[in-house]
């Protein structure tokens, strides 16, 4: 005697798509952080910005992880969480840090206007192409991670030739296929990566809390991640190859 297979199916509680629906509100808090990060900028309140944009790259960091869990996929299959998730990097990631180094001063002028249209125009590139990540989870290409350089020019409080000098070496790696290493989804040399990412999360709220510029300590721990990742970065290939042999 045949029927349909679906017939005895218990439906799913309601109570899921709801939690589902949490990790969406949960991500779109980052943009939340944005505008707080904004009026913080235009109190010229740098390290409180930062603080915020600090709080929307923890909410970016760890809301992937509660998505695979809840599997909001299959429970919301008509709400983008990927889009939802650009949207949100783009401003706090993008358009929030090209405000804070045009406000600070570090982007002035007709040069500083258009380096600031360089970053902008070339993160939408990234953010666009399909090919921005490789099956390793590293970013192919600079992953316009511009809040970490314009953190990384306030606390060294960088003369605007510098600040400028690597906001255009940035851009142009933007197209360069070169591997930028995820700390936390990169399984090869993860102790140490996971290592890493913990010193600069030490150094980096000691220099919110300090104040910019931050001190030689501060600087120290972060330069030395900075070196660490850029190096790891330009070394990657040598250090696939060998692990494929």
């Amino acid at each position: 005697m045949s029927g349909d297979p679906h017939r005895f199916e218990v439906p799913e509680p309601v109570g899921w798509r709801w939690l589902a629906a949490s990790v969406h509100l949960f991500t779109a808090l980052g943009i939340i952080c944005a505008l707080l990060a904004v009026h913080a900028l235009l109190d010229r309140g740098f390290e409180t910005a930062f603080i915020w944009l600090g709080v929307a790259l923890i909410v970016d960091g760890i809301d992937g992880t509660f998505a695979r869990a809840v599997d909001v996929k299959r429970r919301l299959p008509r709400f983008s969480g990927e889009k939802l998730d650009q949207v949100v990097d783009y401003v706090t990631y993008v358009f929030v840090p090209v405000l804070a180094l045009q406000l600070g001063g570090y982007l002035q002028g007709v040069w500083g206007g258009i380096l600031a249209s360089l970053i902008l125009l070339s993160s939408l590139y990234h953010f666009c192409d399909y090919d921005n990540k490789a099956d390793d989870h590293c970013f192919v290409g600079f992953p316009a991670i511009w809040n970490i350089v314009a953190f990384y020019i306030f606390a060294f409080a960088l003369p605007g030739w510098a600040a400028g000098l690597l906001v255009l070496v940035c851009v142009v790696l933007t197209f360069v296929p070169m591997r930028w290493l995820h700390p936390l989804r990169v399984r090869a040399l993860r102790p140490i990566n996971l290592a890493m990412s913990a010193l600069w999360a030490i150094a980096a709220i000691w220099a919110v809390a300090a104040g910019f510029p931050a001190n030689a300590a501060v600087l120290a721990a972060l330069g030395i991640v900075a070196v660490y990742g850029v190096g790891l970065s330009v070394l990657w290939p040598l250090l696939c190859a060998e692990t494929d042999s």
